[in-house]
């Protein structure tokens, strides 16, 4: 399902099989409902959640893998403060085999990952986001359209409302790609999902510039 090529599953470490391999999917990764501007759990039958009814994000759409939990968490600190980018592969693969994110996909204009400040991007030596969006569509990935102009503090040290207020006019359109936003359907691809601020900011910043349509893909989603 996930991979072709035997390898080592990163999960269980099971070997030879994908490298994640189909019980470990089965065990953890079983798609669940979700809110479909914010990608909480919902109840079944249940399309938005009561936040996002009575406040709806910036977000036309929000989609996650699987919960931001046991085995995902640790496989993605490891790819994200440990160097191992390579794990991209099998984390988009993951992400494409989730209910409506090929369609969104394949409808994008294009996907847009979420930038580093350049100190982070120095400090990590990569950017996990852009390094996820090039394996989940490399014909469709542009990191030139969405600049991150202001340094944040890590949105897990703070408060729900500090992370809101950190991120105000953090991120900006490049002005000579405005043409290219102005009416697009774009994804918005980040690793983790917690209380939705960057990604909202992020999509604000998309919308004021004329994007038609945004939807948010992320990897995990806290719960």
């Amino acid at each position: 399902m996930l991979d072709a090529l035997p390898s080592q599953c990163l999960v269980c470490h099971a070997w030879p099989t994908q490298p994640i391999c189909e019980t470990c999917v089965t065990r953890f990764a079983q798609p669940q409902p979700r809110c479909s501007t914010c990608a909480l759990p919902v109840p079944p039958g249940v399309r938005q959640c009561g936040a996002c009814l009575q406040t709806p994000p910036p977000l036309d759409s929000c989609l996650a893998a699987v919960p931001y939990a046991f085995p995902w968490s640790d496989l993605i600190v490891n790819y994200k403060f440990h160097g191992q980018p390579g794990h991209a592969g099998a984390l988009a693969l993951l992400l494409r085999s989730t209910p409506w994110v090929e369609p969104a996909l394949d409808a994008a204009d294009a996907v847009v990952p979420m930038p580093l400040s350049k100190i982070r991007l120095q400090a990590r030596g990569f950017n996990q986001a852009l390094t996820l969006a090039r394996e989940l569509a490399p014909g469709k990935t542009d990191s030139r359209l969405l600049l991150r102009i202001k340094d944040t503090p890590a949105q897990s040290t703070l408060t729900r409302a500090e992370r809101l207020g950190s991120v105000k006019d953090a991120f900006a359109v490049e002005p000579l790609l405005l043409g290219q936003v102005r009416g697009a359907r774009l994804v918005l691809v980040d690793d983790v999902m917690t209380s939705g601020a960057s990604l909202y900011a992020a999509a604000r910043t998309l919308k004021a510039a004329g994007a038609a349509h945004v939807t948010g893909l992320v990897l995990a989603r806290t719960e």
